[in-house]
């Protein structure tokens, strides 16, 4: 018998390995939670599955999400992504990842850690919720909604509260399997 997943996995061994293997799973490594925020702003007006299915190519192309060589990206490289097929061709986002390492980087000198910064905003731990339908998932809530506030007056670009609640579930912070996956409460 197949285990119950969430109702949004599709059939895609890719993204049910997502599913199974990441999403929701907490996350406490700086520069992975800086990509995978930057990766949840690329989905802006497109769906996760879209990104994901780019997500290889995107480290790839962005020197592995490090903030320290993204922050040196000059017209030439921004020309270059412009051009790239493999990812999301859009100026404003490619520009956000660019402005955002900056960011990240004055995060890390002024927190410590970006992992502690970010997740002070869910207590400091996972929050788990207890679902029993994708319908009664939130898009929004209060502490993604100050997570974003934060991050917009830090500089931060492609952060608001949708994208952030998001990022809040990908990377554990809040548990928002449902409560017949199998994944729940793991």
């Amino acid at each position: 018998m197949e285990a119950t997943r969430c109702a949004w996995v599709n059939q895609d061994p890719l993204y049910i390995a997502y599913h199974d293997e990441e999403w929701g799973k907490p996350l406490y490594d700086d520069g992975k939670l800086f990509e995978l925020l930057m990766l949840e702003g690329m989905q802006a007006g497109l769906s996760w599955y879209t990104i994901l299915k780019k997500r290889e190519h995107y480290r790839q192309v962005f020197d592995g999400f490090d903030p320290q060589q993204i922050v040196h990206y000059d017209e030439a490289k921004i020309e270059a992504l412009m051009q790239d097929t493999g990812i999301i061709r859009n100026r404003l986002k490619i520009n956000a990842i660019i402005n955002n390492a900056a960011v990240f980087q004055q995060i890390c000198r002024e927190e410590g850690s970006f992992a502690d910064y970010l997740w002070s905003f869910a207590g400091g731990a996972p929050v788990i919720n207890e679902w029993t339908s994708i319908s009664e998932v939130p898009a929004v809530t209060p502490q993604s909604d100050q997570m974003s506030k934060a991050l917009k007056k830090k500089g931060m670009k492609f952060v608001g509260s949708t994208i952030c609640y998001a990022f809040m579930q990908a990377s554990g912070m809040v548990d928002d399997h449902t409560t017949d996956c199998f994944c729940h409460n793991t």
